[in-house]
């Protein structure tokens, strides 16, 4: 069957040329100051599109300076171990992200004299980096006059069309609102707008700057009912020496955080008031954690306090370490 022509109603020019102004006019005055947007060097987007991908601002931030400071250049990046680039990831998430920055950084130095391409195509042949971050790095770093979509931008544009959207049909409208001359300052306005007041419950209307043009003007109806969250208990223990904390590390075949360190499971029996409790999500599941202090029974390494910042540690080992003041 031939596919379903794009049901999108087209703005007028009128409206196209108003969007652009308005939405510009008010990123201009009203955008968030933040550290990446301080300049338009490729590196430094680069590492920002990577981390804001599934992660909030205010939890990128810190990481973004530390990260830098420790990788300041491509080349620092590429140069480094695979467990230091992780240990500097630790507590972001969705550790992929940072093993697949390595490996672009190291064929950015081995093919490019590590050099960014220039274009959305030319980088997206980079492991790691697909339409969208591609898309982020040519308009921001290079202006290239190409469109991003993300959630914001997607939700922002499915309510100026007044419709929940298919992936194919946000990216053509994406492309036909574009700002040519300020591509970069156009797709970070249309973030900003998504983020900040087009946001997904209780829109800010009132406060749009486009809200003239926008069709729907609140909340679309939901396209599809999201799955509910998994819900799963673990245990751990917590077993310290005077100047070490005993850590397994996680096996390289592992689907899930191979490679890096966290604190031995145990058995829940007898779970009482003695336990540290917390919550934690993972991607699909919110975890019920409780972790024992004492013995773990468990065969580990015993690392010394001073180097287990060093190590890759999953982002519940570093909540409980923290937790604990162990580190």
């Amino acid at each position: 069957m031939p596919s379903a022509k794009c049901q999108v109603l087209p703005l007028s020019a009128s409206d196209k040329r108003s969007f652009r102004r308005r939405l510009l006019s008010w990123y201009d005055l009203e955008r968030r100051d933040l550290p990446w947007r301080q300049d338009h060097d490729p590196y430094r987007v680069w590492i920002s599109e990577i981390m804001l991908q599934q992660t909030r601002v205010a939890a990128v931030i810190e990481h973004y300076h530390a990260f830098l400071k420790k990788f300041p250049t491509v080349k620092k990046l590429a140069a480094a171990r695979e467990a230091s680039v992780l240990a500097a990831w630790s507590g972001l998430g969705y550790y992929r992200r940072a093993r697949m920055m390595h490996h672009a950084a190291k064929e950015l130095v081995s093919k490019h004299d590590g050099k960014f391409p220039a274009t959305a195509e030319g980088l997206r042949e980079l492991p790691g980096i697909g339409r969208y971050t591609a898309a982020a790095i040519a308009s921001i770093a290079f202006g290239e006059a190409v469109a991003v979509v993300d959630g914001n931008v997607e939700r922002v544009l499915s309510r100026i069309a007044g419709e929940n959207l298919s992936h194919p049909d946000v990216w053509t409208l994406a492309e036909d609102v574009l700002d040519a001359k300020r591509p970069g300052d156009f797709n970070q306005a249309m973030m900003e707008l998504g983020a900040t007041v087009c946001v997904p419950r209780q829109p800010k209307c009132l406060m749009c700057p486009v809200n003239e043009i926008c069709r729907t003007r609140g909340e679309l109806p939901a396209a599809e009912k999201a799955k509910p969250q998994q819900k799963k208990e673990v245990h751990y223990a917590l077993d310290c020496r005077e100047d070490a904390v005993l850590l397994v590390e996680r096996a390289k075949h592992e689907s899930l955080m191979p490679g890096m360190w966290e604190l031995p499971q145990i058995e829940g029996n007898g779970v009482d008031g003695s336990w540290m409790k917390l919550k934690h999500s993972i991607t699909v599941t919110d975890y019920a954690v409780r972790v024992k202090r004492g013995p773990a029974g468990i065969e580990g390494s015993w690392i010394p306090r001073n180097r287990v910042l060093a190590l890759p540690l999953t982002g519940l080992a570093r909540k409980i370490l923290k937790r604990a003041g162990v580190i």
